[in-house]
């Protein structure tokens, strides 16, 4: 049965979308990938897929974008820390959009992509229990994206499970895509435990619950929660090159802050916001093995230790144009 699902994936360009996109053309799903910006969809050129336009704020597009289809795996929306205006557009209506056009075209199947920002931090690790109350406007975006889909899940029949994913690494993300550009700057000491999963994992994670019968809200994670000196000290060991320089938090949120005016004037989506800072200093581990149980999976990369060189070893096959860098129109 679902060897057979028809499954449209959203954000299938972006940088845990196009790894997901990857995976199901492999295991010979032939996905219909939903694309944006038409000149990055030639990176999924090379894939078995079916390409069609589509835009979260378009509701027409959408529903060419579902007919047909019995599953949707969404990803796509504006990934960044900014403010609620400039969030809510995609990450809330744009996924209530796509999610009432599902409903309307038959989809019995929705797997959303939520974050661990929407739980408020704690030393304790993320488990089923654990309530939400987000600490910045991303999490609060995607708490109210998850609370009407769960609506529009109930009324309509369709199942729905939300994946609030941790730090997603990979070769294409915005920090590995960087790391020769000279020394990053770290907002805070970063003493505090943050949950990793290698984008590998990330999709195989999305692809088993679109296969799966589970719904509800589920975090996961890989199986050791790092502190961001950790994390960094391990990409240093593989890469002498790689210098970070870690900035007081209060100084960081402070010069992020003085930076919005200018951010806004460009309009373009950014990552360097006092949101930013917020989230990188936030405790957010996960139970070891939540979800991964529930799935009878084990991570590939079970740590950051053999996450990291693995990404490394990546990012000597090809150059990578990150969508926050991806200034063309």
């Amino acid at each position: 049965m679902y060897e057979q699902m028809k499954v449209l994936v959203t954000g299938a360009t972006g940088f845990i979308g196009f790894e997901l996109s990857r995976r199901l053309a492999e295991r010979g799903f032939s996905p219909r990938l939903m694309v944006r910006r038409p000149e990055r969809g030639l990176l999924l050129r090379n894939l078995e897929a079916e390409l069609v336009y589509g835009d979260l704020n378009s509701p027409r597009s959408l529903e060419r974008a579902v007919e047909g289809m019995d599953t949707v795996i969404h990803l796509g929306a504006r990934a960044t820390f900014e403010e609620s205006r400039l969030l809510r557009p995609t990450i809330v209506e744009g996924s209530v959009a796509l999610m009432e056009a599902a409903a309307a075209a038959g989809v019995s199947n929705f797997v959303y992509a939520s974050s661990l920002f929407v739980y408020p931090g704690s030393p304790d690790p993320i488990d089923a229990s654990t309530p939400t109350n987000p600490q910045l406007d991303y999490g609060r975006a995607k708490v109210e994206a998850e609370e009407r889909l769960g609506e529009i899940a109930q009324r309509s029949g369709m199942r729905l499970a939300v994946i609030r994913l941790p730090h997603v690494y990979g070769a294409r993300d915005l920090f590995f895509s960087r790391i020769s550009r000279g020394p990053t700057l770290i907002p805070g000491r970063g003493r505090n435990l943050f949950a990793h999963l290698h984008v590998h994992d990330a999709a195989r994670v999305l692809i088993g619950v679109a296969e799966s019968d589970l719904e509800g809200a589920w975090a996961v994670a890989d199986r050791r929660a790092t502190t961001w000196p950790e994390f960094l000290e391990i990409v240093s060991e593989y890469s002498p090159r790689f210098r970070y320089v870690p900035l007081p938090a209060g100084l960081a949120r402070a010069g992020t802050t003085a930076l919005r005016p200018f951010q806004r004037i460009s309009g373009k989506p950014t990552i360097t916001t006092p949101g930013s800072v917020v989230g990188w200093n936030l405790n957010l581990s996960v139970r070891p093995g939540l979800l991964w149980e529930e799935l009878e999976m084990e991570p590939v990369y079970p740590t950051v230790d053999e996450g990291i060189p693995a990404v490394l070893d990546d990012c000597v096959a090809f150059r990578w144009l990150h969508p926050l860098d991806d200034r063309s129109s």
